[in-house]
């Protein structure tokens, strides 16, 4: 199993302070950074294969890799393009999404819990999404519809009318199989080939999962704590509310 790491963005939205900017991954809650816990838990699940799409300050993160010396050595791919959307990072990670086995497809901007991430990779060769049935309303989360145990819609606005009997947050992680890995990497290719570069690789997921082609498990990861930080909102809330709770979680655990 191969982890494919999404960390080209300028996290615009975040509004940083100027000369002070840096890659989402790199943002520092209790003792690590975003990048620092990735690895921990990809480690702890015998992932040590972790291909990182860097872009914006690259060499930050290339800087962070190499100050916590982690072993086995990531790969850093470089998406020199990182203005565009993120379905041209996805592209960039061609080889990586081809070169065999199950992959790991995940948002570096994701504070969370291992109770997240243990569905995920949990057993033999397969597709999976991971659904929070407890969000927050309103356009931003991108929104996973099931019906009778089948995805049929990841978007942020769900069109009216449309039949599911379930519906929360994506949590931003995806999990393929070597067959289905390969043809997201040909429907990135076709979006950056036809001149779609500047959309959300959520859209490239999206296409794949209306071919209906493919079969995905669904893992429902609601009351587990997690946090996407895209505002400076969230990063407060990273630190006052779901940090204290993984560290309690950590702490019992213990």
């Amino acid at each position: 199993m191969r982890a494919i790491i999404l960390a080209a963005g300028m996290g615009l939205r975040l509004v940083q302070p100027e000369g002070q900017q840096k890659p989402k991954c790199l943002l520092r809650f209790g003792d690590a950074s975003l990048l620092e816990r990735h690895l921990h838990f990809l480690k702890a699940a015998g992932v040590d294969e972790v291909v990182f799409v860097a872009g914006f300050k690259s060499e930050q993160i290339e800087a962070e890799l190499a100050s916590i010396d982690w072993k086995p050595k990531s790969e850093i791919v470089v998406n020199d393009a990182f203005t565009l959307g993120s379905v041209l990072s996805v592209h960039t990670a061609r080889d990586a999404m081809t070169r065999g086995g199950d992959v790991l497809l995940m948002d570096a901007d994701v504070l969370y819990d291992e109770r997240i991430f243990e569905p995920l990779v949990a057993g033999s060769s397969v597709n999976r999404l991971l659904i929070d049935r407890d969000f927050e309303a309103g356009d931003e989360p991108v929104k996973l519809c099931v019906e009778n145990g089948v995805p049929v819609e990841l978007r942020k606005q769900v069109a009216a009318g449309l039949k599911f009997d379930t519906i929360g947050e994506s949590v931003g992680f995806f999990r393929f199989d070597e067959k289905t890995a390969t043809r997201l990497a040909e429907i990135c290719a076709d979006y950056v080939a036809t001149g779609r570069a500047k959309m959300p690789h959520e859209e490239a997921v999206r296409d794949l999962l209306l071919e209906k082609s493919h079969v995905f498990d669904i893992a429902d990861v609601t009351g587990a704590p997690w946090i996407e930080i895209d505002f400076q909102n969230d990063v407060k809330r990273a630190a006052d509310e779901v940090l204290p709770q993984l560290n309690a979680l950590r702490q019992f655990a213990g």
